[in-house]
Order: structure tokens, then sequence, then C-alpha cells
């Protein structure tokens, strides 16, 4: 018996995403691709001889319901732009996908309704919460939050290698009193603190190096005015020996420290080099614009989509585990 052909098959051979050959198949003058791409799509489709009426099934099977389950309240993801990008990213590839979106907030799993098809929770999730959306829906895909281990698919960045790098590019410079400023944070259910990867990884780095000093390292809660205390609190209490180089774990931060520092007329980057997280808009908004490691927000969003996409194509396809790839974007702040 001959096995039917399916996307995933097409994509595969052309060696393109699963949305992008549905959006071929149907003829989407939306879609930015070159006509190259466009022909070997085709031209695939028929080498496997996929018929129009499964293209129509598979339109069809595309029609679904998603819940977007964010751990941060509509005010906290507007003061942080790194999850608000995550979220267009989602919105964004399930228009293309023909998926219907539902966003809610705070992980209020109560205003989840009987018709959602998938869950795709962006954020940080307990283990209890974690059952909880698992028991709402078998289609779930977490992104920013890694729990392959416990058999879900997840999206997340590389953390530790985009924090050795920062050390790097400061150690090349010949800067041996690093510091950092990072945030704690808590599941919304308040049972488990997030581990920092960022924090981990920095120490890790700088213990290689022979030249990790806890005193350096400061803990806030990822807002701009927590970044503009640590700061200050680091000027106060550390004096001249304050860092040559600070690595900020969030945009936020990094603009409040940015401030502290400019207030003690301590000059940005002639005594004080920045190096913050995330890459937001919010990093060229400021004075000096702060160097920061770009991390693909929309693509992660996104990338949880194509996910559900081909789980949909197949029910029994194992979980996967997506690590996205960052940039380190110079500006200013450590020139």
């Amino acid at each position: 018996m001959t096995m039917a052909v399916t996307l995933k098959d097409i994509a595969q051979r052309a060696d393109v995403s699963l949305a992008t050959v549905s959006r071929v198949l149907n003829y989407d003058k939306t879609l930015s691709v070159s006509e190259q791409t466009r022909k070997r799509v085709f031209t695939i489709a028929g080498e496997l001889r996929y018929s129009k009426r499964k293209r129509q099934h598979i339109k069809a099977l595309m029609r679904k319901n998603i819940a977007v389950i964010q751990w941060y309240s509509k005010i906290q993801e507007h003061d942080d732009l790194y999850y608000l990008a995550i979220r267009k990213g989602i919105e964004h590839q399930a228009q293309v996908c023909g998926f219907t979106t539902t966003s809610i907030f705070q992980n209020n799993l109560d205003q989840v309704g009987d018709d959602i098809d998938a869950i795709v929770a962006v954020g940080k999730f307990s283990p209890v919460q974690v059952q909880q959306l698992s028991r709402l829906s078998s289609q779930l895909v977490f992104v920013d939050d890694d729990h392959f281990a416990q058999g879900f698919s997840s999206v997340v960045t590389d953390f530790t290698f985009a924090t050795n790098r920062v050390v790097d590019y400061f150690w090349r410079r010949g800067i041996r009193d690093i510091g950092m400023i990072y945030g704690k944070e808590w599941s919304t259910d308040q049972q488990v603190e997030i581990p920092n990867q960022r924090q981990q990884s920095f120490e890790q780095a700088l213990q290689r190096h022979h030249a990790y000093h806890a005193e350096y390292v400061l803990a806030g809660d990822y807002t701009s005015q927590s970044g503009y205390l640590m700061m200050k609190r680091a000027i106060e209490m550390l004096g001249d020996r304050l860092p040559h180089a600070f690595f900020i774990a969030n945009d936020p931060m990094a603009a409040g420290a940015l401030k502290a520092l400019q207030q003690a007329d301590i000059a940005v980057p002639q005594r004080v080099k920045l190096f913050s997280f995330n890459n937001t808009t919010l990093a060229e908004y400021v004075y000096p614009e702060i160097s920061s490691v770009n991390v693909e927000t929309e693509l992660m969003g996104k990338t949880a989509i194509d996910l559900l996409v081909s789980r949909f194509q197949d029910d029994r396809q194992a979980a996967q585990r997506i690590e996205l790839g960052t940039t380190l974007v110079e500006r200013e702040s450590t020139k």
C-alpha cells in the first residue's frame, strides 16, 4: 500500500519549512520567496504525485484555534519588549498558517476555552503548571522555557554561548574586572525560582579566567528601576573598585544602569562599558546606544507555530527541542 504524501515530505525534499510549502501550494501571493523556490516546491509536489484534493485536506486541517499563554501580564509585557516580540512572532506565523490565536496573560488558565486545539506557552512555568497545561491540550509547545526532558516540544535561546561571547568580548579588550546585573524571577504560582542561565554562564566563564568576584554581581528584578538601583548600589559600595565593564541581563535593566552611571558622572563607555541582552528597540533609544546580544525573539514565536504545524501533520511525532543562536550587536556603550 502506497503511503500518502504529506507536506512534510515535500518540505524535506525542497529544504524549506512546512509553512512555506503550504503557502506555495495554496498560491499565497503575499509569500516572499524566490520564483526558483516556488518552482522547486511545485516540481517536487508533482514528482511525489501530491494531489490537489490532499492540499485541500491539509488546508482544512490547518484551521486550528491556538491559545497563546503568556506568563507576563499585559503591563509587564509592554515594559519588557522581549516577550511582546515573541508573541508577535507567534501571531504572525499563526495568521500565515490559517490559525486563530487567543492571547491569555499572566498564565490565567481559567480563560482557556474548550475549543482550543493547541497551546503555545510563553515564559517560565513550574512543574505543576506544566502538568496543568498538558491536561488542557496534548498539543503543547513551550517558548523560552525548556521542558524537553519532560516530553514537551520547546523553543529556547542559547544563553551559554552568548554569555561566553560577551565575556570574551571584554577579555580580548584587556578588561579583567567585569560585573553583572541580572534579574531574579519566580513562576506565577510562586512555586519555583527561575534559574538564571545568563548569571550561571557568566560565573562559569569568569571562573575559567580566575576572575569571578561575587561582589561585582548584583540581582534585581529585570525592570529599568531595578537596573538603576543595582548600579547605584554598586557605585556606592565599590567606589574606585567599580568594574570597568558590566554585562546586564536585559535592555530595561541596562537603560536603568546607564541612568545611574550618568547621574554619578561616570562616563560610558570611557570609564564603564555596558553590554546588554535581548537587543530590543530600547537599546537604541538611549544615549549612548547600548551594545546588546541579539535574540531572534520573533523567530522563536514563528518556530513554535511551525512545530505545531508539524505535529498536526503527524500526531505521533516526538517532542523536539530547538535552540536558536544569537549575535552580538556592538554599539556606543562598548566602543
